[in-house]
This record gives C-alpha cells, structure tokens and sequence, in this order.
C-alpha cells in the first residue's frame, strides 16, 4: 500500500478551534492514506499566532521549513529557524507562538496516529501560552536535548572530512554528526534515540544525479516530503515522478524505490515509524531474486 498527494492539493485549514490563532494544518498521511503508524501534516502560523500550551498522548516531531515560530517546551522558548527540528515526548507541555512577522511553516509527524472523533481524548488543552523569556537554541547545550538544528553542511560530504574544531558551533563530532553515505545518496540523521525519540525517526535524504535505491520493502511505514529537486520513485510497481512539495508514502510491506535521473541534486524530509528494528529494517529484492536464480539454476535438490 502507498499514498501520492501532489503539493498542488495541500491547503492547511484552521485547526484547533478555541485553542489556537492563526494556525492552520493540512494532513499529509493520515488513516484516510491506510497509515496505522505515521500521522504527516503541514502547518502553517501566522505571526501573532499562538497555539495554546497542550500535551499530547503520542509524540510530534517537526522540521522547520520556513519562518521562524517560537516552541515553548516544558517551560522554556526557544525561537527556530528554518532547519530547526526536534521531539516532543510523550506528556511534554509545549506551545507554539507565531513568527514576528510573515509566516511560519513545519512539517510534523505524529505517532502513535492521533485519534479520531469518537474515540479517546489524546490532546489535553491548559491554557494559553505562559510568558517565557526567549533564549537562542544553543544544540551544543545538553538541556536543549530534545532539539537540533540541520544545516546544509550537515549532509556534505566533504566537509566532514576534516576534524571539528573544540569550539565549533555544533553538537561534538560524533554518532551524532554523522553522514551516512552509499549509491549516490546522503542521509543525514534529525531526530531519533539521541533526542530521546522512542517511536519514529526523522531524517534528511540527498540523492546525486544517478542515485537509486534498487527496489525493496520493510517491517515499518515511511513517509517522504520532496523539498528541492526531482526523482522517479516506484511503489507496488506504479512509477511517479516527485517534485517540490509533493508527499509520498509507503506502508508495510509495500516495495517502494529510486532513482535521480536529472542533473541536479534531490532532497526530501523522511520518516520511519516505528523506529527501524536492530536487524532487518530493509529487505532488497534483488537479493531474495538472486537466491531464487541461483536455487533454480541448481536444479532440485538431490533427495537421494
């Protein structure tokens, strides 16, 4: 099972009425899509907006992709940026305050899938947003552990090369700075177990001209939001072609892949929820294939 939804048919609407101010969302992925795990949105605040302080039975995760809107976590505010992303725990009181001026925008990842009308409450209101004094995001502060900030160095290669100065503007080079790099693709890990994400992972995606992630499928859903460039993405053997904006999704099971065939690099936002097992996450089909022309090439089994 897979969902498209072109970036020409995702129009936020005013979501939380009573309890928020210029805030709108548009669902991305939800169970409309067949999702069971990934609840995808857009969202949009206008400045002077506000989303009331709230805790929530499911964790949210979100990526900045423009503007600048202030997140009120657990009491403290801190001001984003494009590139700015992060968790929000499970219980975790957190508001959202709209940007100076303009308007601000994120890609947020619910999980478990928030309920529907009808069901249990997940979403507990507590008021409006209490003054907090704003203070810079500062990742390399061990108490803004639940936050990161990407920049476009993060996913270049060649600047991981060299060694990281003591005092450069960053999280210490570790696990934590990592690239992984295979096949003409990048992927640069956002949120997951280091900013105690327990359910999902969020991470950035490059792949160069001729980057291609032969066929194959996992033991978990996967979302994807084009943000620069374009690429031919396969799933339950239909082809699309994805541009800026659009949404692809992928369920359990479904055997999904790509490939860049422009000149230009392509970028998305991806999600995996559940988390990725220790073992097992990808099953290629071209190796299973393999196997089942070697066996046949074999002839049958000597049963005697």
């Amino acid at each position: 099972m897979h969902h498209v939804l072109r970036a020409v048919d995702i129009r936020p609407m005013p979501a939380y009425p009573g309890h928020s101010a210029g805030f709108r969302r548009a669902p991305l992925v939800d169970r409309a899509a067949g999702a069971v795990h990934t609840g995808l949105s857009a969202c949009r605040l206008e400045a002077g907006g506000h989303v009331d302080t709230h805790v929530q039975s499911f964790e949210e995760y979100f990526y900045i992709t423009a503007g600048e809107p202030t997140l009120v976590l657990d009491g403290r505010a801190f001001p984003l940026v494009p590139g700015s992303c992060g968790v929000v725990p499970v219980g975790t009181s957190h508001a959202w305050l709209g940007p100076a001026d303009g308007t601000a925008a994120w890609i947020d990842l619910s999980t478990p899938i928030p309920r529907g009308s009808g069901e249990p409450t997940d979403t507990f209101f507590l008021g409006p947003p209490r003054y907090a004094e704003r203070e810079p995001l500062d990742i390399r502060d061990p108490r803004a552990r639940h936050l990161f900030r990407m920049r476009n160095d993060d996913i270049t290669l060649d600047k991981l090369k060299v060694g990281a100065r003591v005092d450069a503007p960053t999280v210490s080079a570790s696990m934590a700075t990592a690239l992984l790099a295979y096949s003409g693709i990048a992927v640069k890990m956002l949120v997951d177990q280091r900013l105690s994400a327990a359910l999902a992972t969020m991470f950035m995606v490059e792949y160069q001209p001729g980057g291609v992630a032969h066929p194959h499928d996992h033991p978990l859903e996967e979302a994807y939001v084009i943000l620069e460039g374009e690429v031919e993405a396969t799933a339950d053997g239909a082809t699309y072609v994805l541009g800026e904006g659009d949404v692809f999704w992928t369920g359990v099971g479904c055997i999904h892949g790509f490939v860049n065939r422009t000149q230009r690099t392509v970028r998305w936002l991806e999600t995996s929820s559940p988390q990725p097992p220790a073992r097992h996450s990808y099953r290629f089909s071209r190796d299973w294939e393999y196997l089942e022309a070697k066996l046949a090439a074999a002839g049958p089994p000597d049963r005697g």
